[in-house]
């Protein structure tokens, strides 16, 4: 009897210790891949990293004047420079809240970043779906504005992103930059796309290149002087458990996403570049 009692108990036994084993495994498989990305932007671009709950990030922009701008300024060193410093807070491993304050324009932005999809190490979600959004206020003097909202300008950008091995990652993005007030004859609404990519050529050095191309739309046809160029910008990162250096080449002055997409006027490949770099640093509470 007490054969027959143990023979049941382990009948009943066995297939919920199988399914345990199976969801086990099922767990391991479906882990979420790594970052495709070791920093929160790719040079000018925003990238698909979220921070782990409760991580503060303090991030610094710095972009030099354009190497082709003056006969006496060092390669643009010397000229006036943007800078942009920020603070990146995460409430959840998936949200990011930013805030950041940039010189030119005394441009202030509040910014945020969700994680909407995460690749897997299966391969069962094979990108990263990323949303990033800021709403931006100028804050130079009243005398500039007819009214309050003029201040305003808004960015949404879709990201899509793959880690495709230890080495290469890559991305691409769609976006819509919004400035209540622009130029007569200029649209306030611009559509862009972007593309970068990031090589680690050692376990803490990579390579990097951003691309975005705004598409502007006129009603008569006929391109403005004030459209803007693409943007272009190549470098290289240093990076650490919590820091991350990054120095480069970019046509990009602006710093504030729309600002750059939407007002651009330098040309990379006609010498219209500057010197730039970006430090992070991540605090962990």
């Amino acid at each position: 009897m007490k054969k027959l009692s143990f023979i049941f108990v382990s009948f009943l036994i066995a297939p919920i210790s199988l399914l345990s084993q199976d969801t086990i495994v099922e767990k391991v498989v479906e882990r979420p891949e790594r970052p495709a990305f070791e920093s929160s932007y790719i040079i000018d671009n925003p990238t698909d990293v979220t921070f782990i709950k409760n991580t503060l990030e303090v991030h610094m922009a710095h972009r030099f004047g354009t190497v082709n701008g003056g006969d006496n300024d060092l390669i643009g060193i010397w000229a006036p420079a943007n800078i942009r410093i920020a603070l990146s807070y995460a409430p959840h491993e998936r949200l990011t809240l930013g805030y950041g304050t940039t010189k030119f324009d005394r441009l202030q932005d509040f910014n945020w970043k969700v994680a909407l999809l995460r690749q897997t190490r299966s391969n069962k979600i094979p990108v990263n779906v990323t949303y990033y959004g800021n709403f931006v206020i100028d804050a130079r003097s009243a005398d500039r504005f007819l009214v309050e909202q003029h201040r305003y300008s808004y960015f949404n950008q879709l990201i899509i992103s793959r880690r495709f091995n230890s080495k290469l990652s890559l991305q691409g993005s769609a976006s819509v930059s919004h400035y209540n007030l622009v130029p007569q004859r200029m649209r306030n609404d611009v559509v862009a796309m972007s593309l970068g990519g990031r090589y680690k050529v050692s376990s803490q050095t990579s390579i990097l290149v951003d691309y975005t191309q705004p598409f502007v739309h006129h009603l008569d046809g006929v391109k403005l002087d004030m459209d803007p160029e693409p943007g272009f910008s190549v470098g290289v990162e240093f990076r650490t458990s919590s820091h991350a250096f990054q120095l480069f080449l970019s046509s990009y002055q602006g710093i504030v996403p729309q600002k750059n997409i939407m007002f651009n006027q330098n040309n990379f490949f006609d010498g219209d570049f500057l010197i730039g770099f970006n430090i992070t640093r991540l605090y962990n509470f």
